[in-house]
């Protein structure tokens, strides 16, 4: 080995608080020529300083093959970009303390996770994970020295399961016994925090950016198959799948047109004044937009509501005024200069023009009838939409779905789309994740929207069982033939109405039968209320074969028992909004998507400590 020609490692001790193995005096290159040799050592690349003027430690480790050839093994001298330095693991006590198991006894009724955590926190966070989860940093060498990966993970736990705020979570790490129990700093006299508020955050960032909450998922369903209290060989060798959706209130404020043409007109103004280094108040003076000085644009333009009139007038007022200002911030160039903010404050306020407003006849602009199809809602959260949960129920922002084991009780993968987005466009993630874990539905228990989803086909394919409730076939005119009444032959591709009438039918079409034998049929008024000359019209769905197997599975009581399987997932859904609550914590669809996954992992631990107990 190459340790460089200056004074080599000596006086190694074990640190008895954290087990790092310390040099008294690390290796050390020094050159006599560049002045003082306390500043000149050569060698430690990315090393952490010991405490004190000149130490620093390292660790090396070799394997010594029998036979290799004499040369150089490591040369401390010149080492390759490749070199890292190793990530502080996090390695808690497994036994526990006396005064533990009197906490772990008095949180076993309202903290029952907390208990689970403190006992199998060592194989939740495995070498293994423990690596997963520092390959997320580089040495940089730069820098205070982060906390252990596993530790931020666990507190990224605790507070998905206390539900509570980056600055609450930091001081229950430092003043609520039970968390200190299950972080691993109990042990410790001072009352200083565990992490950081920042430190949390940066960690929430990494691990969305690497996607590591994903594989926290994931960790957990492994944990799972590794628990005895689950024997997972003895579950049914047909796995069996369900997955629903649950509607997501967004955490940005939903607003009329006037209201988010200002807002967007706020932040334009906003970033403008921080890159000039110059008041809010100079901005909108000499950009010409004065309404936005108002404690809102509403009071600042001060019309009768009532008045229609005064209604154009004052949002063509606004709308010249956000114009003036666009113009301004365009000719100083100011968004090619700034980062991201700005640009997409522009870009907002360009998609609320666009989408709600039209120009009139007379000159100006008015509100445009009806709802854009992609309407944007909210400026602070551009990923929001309006959705449907029924004709009279609506809310705005995501749609939560997610896919679960029926028999193991456990969420497999999720998936986060935005509110007007069908739910079948889900699926391929939902899809990707139980794949990445090894699973492919056998029998999947899914609501109607789902019927035309890539998943339902692929499952069908394989020979599956596709179980939902079927579409009604009634009419909607009460009185009338519905589409049960008909007599549909898959095979021979012909619908058969109550008289007795034939017709042929292709998969997805609209059927209409003969008008001139509908017209003087006697069953008529009981059929349609088409127009005379016009037959009777049954539209054919695409999967008309599967629908015809669900009608006949819900005739029957072995059938309907079949269906309400489908419940598991419910509940399921119906436990995270419990806990989560019906508003979203975070804005966009990735951090929705990470709480999602982090409310999915902290289920499936419930899961396993409940059939552990």
């Amino acid at each position: 080995m190459n340790l460089g020609t200056g004074t080599l490692a000596q006086g190694a001790a074990i640190n008895a608080v954290n087990g790092v193995l310390y040099s008294g005096i690390s290796q050390k290159r020094v050159d006599p020529s560049a002045g003082a040799a306390a500043f000149n050592m050569r060698g430690d690349v990315a090393v952490r300083p010991y405490p004190g003027l000149a130490p620093f430690y390292y660790s090396i480790r070799l394997r010594l093959t029998p036979g290799a050839a004499v040369g150089s093994v490591f040369d401390g001298q010149s080492l390759g970009i490749k070199f890292h330095g190793a990530m502080k693991r996090w390695s808690p006590a497994v036994g526990r303390s006396t005064r533990e198991e009197r906490l772990l006894k008095l949180a076993g009724r309202s903290r029952k996770l907390l208990v689970f955590l403190r006992r199998h926190r060592h194989e939740l966070f495995d070498r293994a994970f423990q690596a997963e989860l520092g390959s997320m940093y580089r040495d940089s060498g730069q820098g205070e020295e982060p906390q252990p990966p596993a530790l931020m993970c666990m507190a990224v736990l605790v507070q998905g399961y206390m539900q509570v705020s980056d600055a609450e979570a930091v001081r229950l790490s430092a003043t609520d016994n039970c968390s200190r129990m299950v972080l691993g700093t109990l042990g410790s006299e001072d009352d200083e925090p565990a992490f950081s508020q920042g430190g949390l955050q940066q960690f929430r960032k990494r691990l969305v950016r690497n996607d590591m909450d994903l594989r926290l998922l994931e960790r957990t369903v492994e944990l799972a198959k590794k628990t005895r209290a689950f024997d997972w060989k003895k579950l049914p060798k047909t796995l069996r799948v369900a997955v629903d959706s649950r509607p997501l209130e967004g955490a940005g404020r939903v607003e009329d047109t006037i209201n988010l043409l200002g807002h967007a007109g706020r932040k334009i103004a906003a970033r403008a004044a921080i890159t000039l280094k110059i008041d809010f108040e100079e901005v909108c003076r000499l950009a010409g937009a004065h309404l936005l000085l108002g404690n809102s644009i509403k009071a600042a333009l001060d019309i009768n509501g009532n008045d229609a009139e005064q209604k154009s007038e004052a949002l063509n007022r606004l709308c010249g005024q956000l114009g003036s200002l666009s113009a301004w911030v365009e000719k100083r160039r100011l968004a090619e200069v700034l980062e991201s903010p700005l640009s997409l404050y522009i870009e907002a306020f360009a998609q609320v023009r666009e989408q709600d407003l039209e120009a009139k006849q007379s000159g100006g602009v008015q509100i445009r009838q009806g709802v854009a199809e992609d309407r944007c809602v909210s400026i602070e959260d551009a990923q929001m939409r309006h959705g449907r949960k029924s004709k009279s129920k609506r809310f705005n922002a995501y749609k939560q779905h997610i896919s679960t084991h029926v028999d193991a009780e456990l969420i497999l993968a999720v998936a986060v789309t935005p509110a007007n987005r069908p739910e079948e466009e889900s699926t391929p993630e939902l899809q990707a994740g139980m794949s990445r874990l090894g699973f492919e539905p056998d029998e999947l228990h899914i609501d109607r929207a789902y019927l035309n989803s890539s998943m339902a086909e692929e499952v069908a394919k394989r020979g599956g069982k596709v179980l939902c409730k079927p579409w009604k076939g009634s009419n909607g005119t009460p009185g009338l033939f519905g589409k049960k009444d008909f007599k549909i032959d898959i095979r021979s591709g012909s619908i058969t109405c109550p008289e007795d009438q034939v017709e042929a039918f292709e998969p997805g079409a609209v059927v209409e039968f003969d008008p001139e034998v509908c017209g003087p049929c006697r069953m008529r008024a009981k059929c349609t209320q088409a127009a005379s000359g016009r037959g009777r019209t049954v539209t054919m769905g695409d999967n008309e074969a599967l629908q015809k197997k669900l009608r006949l599975l819900q005739s029957t009581s072995a059938g309907r028992e079949k269906l309400r399987e489908r419940v598991d997932v419910e509940h399921r859904l119906a436990h995270l909004g419990n806990r989560q609550g019906p508003r979203a914590r975070y804005r966009g669809l990735r951090k929705n998507t990470f709480d999602l996954r982090r409310m999915g992992a902290i289920h499936n631990l419930e899961v396993i400590a409940r059939r552990a107990a």
